[in-house]
């Protein structure tokens, strides 16, 4: 993979030469400090013949001059004072990247003419620019050949990018929380983006396992291991596939010994064939980021470990490959799952919300947390209802539910929450069982929740459906990679904002 920019932060002061300067204005006035460092008047010029109106991530890129000590000015636009938030800035970050990616360095300037931006601002503007330069191209054995076919030179160089604020210092401290957040997600990317027959789930457990050099302590469940627990939910999605399943259970202990933990748990189907009930072969590649939500919650503890939160955390993930051949699990057939409920499996295509089944009701079990979020690429039926801009909440507690819709606009991962109720949950009921795992054609994606609010108890809980957003999701200023990273920045920024000390 390419390696990722070298962010730094300095003081107004001349770009070097060889440079790029990106000039961040208001609008399409230049104030004093692009005028300073553009004495010829080129980039107002510019600005003028283009027509540049500086709406917020729109870009005019132009040739410096014979003489100027820098190849290239590029204009991008914040926007209007009134709208800049954290988000803005990072997403402003995120549209400078593809005019600094071909450079060997570049200069980031903040022109904003009624402001000086403080170091919140630089900081977030360097996470965008991380987000953005993030590419999957490890199996790409072109990658180091230029159109001619001829090996491109410093193609292994990373860009380095000066940021010039107020006060680097505290722009710089400010970001190595970013940076953190950063490699959370880009994880979560890497392990959705990796092909299936690479990342089963005992590749999965041992990148969990890795976090161990963040200090998060890991342990790995085996498939011996869990039938002692009566995970027969779990394990009946996997008994089809040759490939044997893992429960990971990582923990983050930044708080005081006395503190409930905050849980998540992700479902990690690292390929679903939809079983028995198999799915048409049609967009079934796509079906290796089936554990999208294992990924979220891995990426989610590396981030809380490397900026060192202040809280205890633990995340669970539930990793199996939901696979056909003649021990497969089959529509009609009943399993007891670790809480000693009965279901009645009448889809083997619904197979997270069994994974998840057991892996709530171990994770409160055992740890008795202080609320459980469990992320799961769990239904269609979510995108129909809400494309892909949003993922589905569902909770049975209010608190938790705002606190998760305020961090959504916060990061621009966005939730919408979705209805739960009495009428909705006896769609589930059974004939032959406790439950059956699908409750017909109408409202997919509730009765799925309805099925996992079945193993939490009284404990607050809160399901994001993140079929459409963790996976294939639109391209953005913050995101060109099929796997998106979805959930790593919502978490983390819950956590930061509602429960950190």
């Amino acid at each position: 993979m390419p390696q990722s920019p070298k962010i730094s932060f300095a003081k107004f002061s001349a770009p070097r030469k060889g440079s790029v300067l990106v000039i961040a204005t208001q609008d399409n006035k230049i104030a004093d400090t692009a005028s300073a460092l553009d004495p010829a008047g080129v980039i107002a010029r510019a600005i003028k013949v283009a027509d540049y109106k500086g709406k917020a991530g729109a870009t005019l890129e132009i040739l410096a001059p014979d003489g100027a000590p820098y190849d290239r000015f590029a204009v991008i636009g914040a926007g209007e004072a009134a709208k800049r938030d954290e988000n803005v800035w990072m997403r402003l970050g995120g549209a400078c990247w593809p005019l600094l990616k071909k450079a060997g360095e570049a200069v980031i300037v903040f022109d904003a003419a009624d402001e000086t931006p403080d170091e919140a601002a630089a900081a977030a503007c360097a996470l965008g620019i991380l987000l953005r330069a993030y590419a999957f191209d490890k199996y790409k054995t072109r990658k180091d050949k230029d159109d001619d076919g001829d090996k491109a030179k410093d193609k292994d160089k990373p860009v380095r990018v000066t940021i010039q604020c107020a006060n680097p210092g505290r722009a710089k401290k400010a970001f190595a929380d970013g940076e953190a957040i950063a490699g959370g997600v880009n994880l979560a990317r890497d392990l959705v983006n990796e092909p299936a027959n690479l990342l089963g789930p005992v590749e999965f457990a041992a990148r969990a396992k890795a976090l161990e050099e963040l200090g998060v302590e890991v342990e790995l469940l085996t498939e011996k291991e869990m039938k002692k627990l009566g995970m027969g939910a779990l394990l009946g999605v996997a008994q089809g596939s040759a490939r044997p399943p893992r429960l990971a259970i990582m923990q983050w202990k930044g708080g005081k010994a006395k503190d409930a933990p905050l849980a998540f748990v992700g479902k990690g189907v690292v390929f679903d064939s939809g079983g028995i009930s198999i799915k048409p072969a049609a967009g079934m590649e796509d079906m290796k980021g089936d554990m999208g939500g294992a990924a979220a919650v891995t990426g989610l503890m590396h981030a809380l470990a490397a900026r060192k939160a202040k809280v205890n955390a633990v995340g669970i993930i539930g990793l199996v490959e939901n696979m056909l051949d003649g021990n497969a699990q089959r529509p009609g057939d009943i399993v007891t799952s670790m809480s000693g409920q009965t279901i009645e499996v009448l889809n083997t295509d619904a197979e997270g919300r069994l994974v998840l089944a057991d892996a709530l009701w171990y994770c409160n079990d055992r740890f008795k947390p202080k609320f459980m979020i469990n992320l799961a690429t769990l239904t269609g039926a979510i995108m129909i209802a809400l494309g892909q801009e949003h993922a589905g909440l569902f909770s049975n507690d209010d608190g938790l539910a705002g606190n998760l819709a305020a961090a959504g606009t916060a990061s621009g991962e966005k939730v919408w929450r979705m209805p739960m109720g009495p009428e909705y949950d006896k769609l589930i009921d059974s004939r032959n069982a406790d439950m059956k795992n699908i409750g017909g054609r109408y409202g997919g994606a509730i009765t799925a929740a309805q099925f996992l609010q079945r193993f939490v108890k009284d404990t607050p809980w809160a399901h994001l459906d993140i079929a459409g957003t963790a996976m294939g999701s639109p391209s953005n200023d913050l995101n060109q990679s099929w796997g998106s990273g979805y959930g790593v920045r919502l978490l983390d920024r819950m956590v930061r904002d509602s429960y950190e000390k």
